[in-house]
């Protein structure tokens, strides 16, 4: 009772697919040295040929490489069997091959008399041609390919890990699914190099056969003269003819095999399968099948040519030409589409109401704070019964900025407008236009990030977040623009990463009263004395609204609300003053700050003025209140050299940080970002007593 209840525990633990493999291979290699019968070789040739189709039709059904990954494994297996097999006829054909043209099973005499009709020379030489086909053209073009392939996918590797980390920091895409474009970008990787080594196995297939083929004549010949006592003559022809059966049955799922490797290596990824592609590029010009037509039916006009055939073929052209001609052009439907769209509007304008009815408030429409209108041909990007791509992308954008920034930004109001053109889209805030340029669903934009090793063909033009010049590109040069080290991205990624760009820019504005009371009531769910405390008790609304927005304006993040209440709380039983309120919360949040910009390490490698510039600029200050007070030729000399140790420390890899005075802080600040935007001012006060300062620049140092 035990043991049979081990047996069948030990039963269930084994995976029948798992051990499908191994024995695969265990009976391919045994083969090679055990005597197998006529029946059992027609049976395993017979398999050969089934798996060989099987190969190719996968090959062509498949939507990217990677959808047939176990293809080099594949390769190796079906090359082991068809040499397999050819050890095991040939050990079958010198031993019984002067019993008949049976001896070695059916398919053998098959391929031997009815494919070649019985002539031994006609065989050798057909073989011989398939033979050279499968080696000359199609393995040694297929494996050029996938060497260069795999060249090209390793060396843009980089530009690859370099967009999927873009597309994560901007919020377009999330942790795992950025592992998951990781993990295909390695597997991209490692198929090119499987099949660059694979195609040396079908290389090897096909030279192997031809030495097989006169291995076994030679000594069918020596076996049949010697050992049978036949005529020369009747061992040549009796053994030839079943070794060019045995060369044709595995040259034939060998040129199957090679070219299925061939179609997966030359495609390039769609989202059509190869017969869908072939379809459309070959035969959706009708202009092209109708001068097809117009050459052949001149050339069965011609006496002497095969008339029949020229203009029956003509004649199938032409119809299918006039058939595609008959067919509206893309640009007419799209066309039809924004017509019906108008009509639409208008009617809906005129079912309105035309009476002179009373103005009253609900005439009056407020303003979006975050508004995106799009041309008619972006609109499936943000249509909720399409599940448009846009709107889960702008989903994230806000998660991801109210994760970073710290306040929860108001909803991007989402509409169509006809009078842009059809793939044109505006970004607005408060109804004031703050970005716009142009996207093309269906097209991919491909962004030169610097150093590109090639050019792509399409359309220039700029990246519209950024400014980097770029190219709108077709979906089948995608794969190119990767391998040459463009950054691509589709049309909603487009409009999500400048969105992302514009409200990351802005994000001053948008925290307005009402996301002031939002932020704490939010606060006040964790720390509710604290907040009923200091708002209105202590400090206005709007002096907290107004301390924030001086922390946004100048890069710095919000999300530590408890540090800048507790600050506030200290401070405004002496001061209002907002900006005085933003210095005492920028020292508290000084370590944020710091870490914000030295992420790693405790040095700190900043500008500085030097101290009779120092002590100059503070006077002006002084004096004037304000950066207008500062004489003209320094203000000119501040700001030039600035600029210049600014361009230093980026060439150095350094963000551009300048350390000044508290005092000076505030009204340096807004006077040098007039020059250099990305520059960042920061108090001594702000330094943590961790850091230790070391100035590359001295501002001013040569006056």
């Amino acid at each position: 009772m035990n043991d049979s209840l081990t047996l069948q525990a030990f039963l269930g633990r084994l995976n029948i697919r798992q051990m499908l493999a191994p024995l695969l291979i265990i009976l391919i290699l045994s083969m090679m040295v055990l005597p197998l019968p006529t029946f059992v070789l027609d049976v395993f040739f017979t398999f050969n040929i089934a798996i060989s189709i099987m190969v190719l039709l996968v090959a062509m059904y498949t939507m990217k490489p990677l959808d047939f990954a176990i293809f080099p494994t594949v390769l190796l297996v079906t090359t082991l069997l068809r040499l397999s097999l050819n050890v095991a006829s040939t050990r079958v054909v010198l031993l019984h091959g002067h019993t008949g043209p049976d001896a070695a099973g059916k398919v053998i005499e098959a391929f031997g008399h009815f494919l070649v009709g019985g002539n031994y020379a006609v065989g050798i030489v057909v073989f011989i041609i398939l033979t050279l086909i499968n080696f000359i053209v199609i393995t040694k073009g297929a494996g050029r390919i996938a060497e260069v392939s795999a060249r090209f996918t390793l060396d843009a590797m980089p530009g690859k890990q370099m967009a999927i980390d873009a597309d994560l920091n901007a919020g377009l895409i999330g942790e795992d699914e950025a592992r998951k474009r990781r993990a295909t970008v390695a597997l991209e990787a490692d198929f090119y190099g499987s099949m660059d080594g694979a195609s040396k196995f079908v290389r090897g297939d096909a030279v192997a056969g031809i030495l097989i083929l006169f291995i076994n004549i030679i000594g069918g010949l020596i076996v049949g003269v010697l050992q049978h006592d036949m005529s020369a003559g009747d061992a040549a022809k009796a053994y030839t003819l079943l070794t060019i059966g045995d060369g044709l049955v595995a040259q034939i799922p060998a040129l199957i095999i090679s070219t299925a490797a061939g179609l997966v290596v030359t495609r390039v990824a769609t989202e059509q399968d190869i017969g869908q592609q072939l379809v459309t590029q070959l035969f959706g010009n009708p202009m092209v099948l109708a001068l097809t037509a117009v050459i052949l039916g001149t050339l069965g006009l011609i006496p002497g040519m095969p008339n029949f055939v020229f203009l029956m073929l003509a004649s199938v052209l032409g119809f299918l030409a006039w058939r595609g001609l008959r067919r509206p052009p893309a640009a007419e439907i799209e066309a039809a589409a924004a017509a019906a769209a108008v009509t639409a509007a208008a009617q809906q304008a005129a079912a309105q109401p035309t009476e002179n009815a009373e103005a009253s408030w609900s005439d009056v429409t407020p303003v979006d704070v975050l508004g995106l209108e799009v041309g008619y041909r972006l609109i499936p990007l943000v249509d909720r019964g399409q599940d448009g791509e846009l709107l889960k992308r702008i989903r994230g954008l806000r998660k991801k900025f109210a994760h970073e920034i710290g306040f929860l930004p108001a909803p991007v109001h989402i509409r169509d407008n006809l009078e842009l053109r059809p793939n044109a889209y505006r970004l607005t805030l408060k109804g004031v236009l703050i970005g716009d340029g142009e996207a093309f669903p269906g097209q991919y934009l491909a962004i030169n990030p610097g150093r590109v090793s090639g050019q792509v063909a399409g359309t220039p033009t700029q990246d519209p977040a950024f400014g980097l010049p770029a190219v709108w590109i077709d979906a089948t040069l995608r794969e190119q623009a990767n391998i040459f080290g463009y950054t691509v991205v589709d049309a909603s990624t487009v409009i999500a990463t400048h969105l992302n760009h514009v409200i990351l820019s802005h994000a001053t504005a948008l925290l307005g009263r009402q996301e002031t009371q939002a932020l704490l009531d939010h606060l006040a769910v964790e720390s509710p004395k604290m907040v009923e405390d200091m708002v209105p008790k202590q400090l206005p609304l709007g002096v907290l609204q107004r301390v924030l927005q001086n922390l946004l304006d100048e890069g710095v993040n919000i999300r530590d609300m408890r540090t800048i209440i507790e600050t506030l709380a200290e401070h405004a039983p002496r001061t209002q003053d907002p900006l005085e309120l933003t210095s005492q919360v920028r020292i508290a949040l000084g370590r944020a700050i710091v870490q914000q910009l030295y992420p790693t390490g405790n040095e700190m490698q900043i500008m500085a003025l030097d101290p009779g510039l120092e002590r100059i600029v503070g006077q002006a200050l002084q004096g004037g209140g304000d950066a207008g007070g500062i004489e003209p030729g320094l203000a000119d000399t501040l700001l030039r050299e600035t600029a210049a140790a600014a361009r230093h420390q980026e060439d150095l890899g350094l963000p551009p940080v300048l350390l000044v005075p508290g005092p000076l802080r505030w009204l340096l600040s807004r006077f040098l970002r007039r020059a250099v935007p990305q520059l960042k001012v920061i108090a001594n006060g702000e330094v943590p007593d961790s850091k230790i300062i070391k100035v590359t620049s001295i501002i001013g140092a040569s006056k």
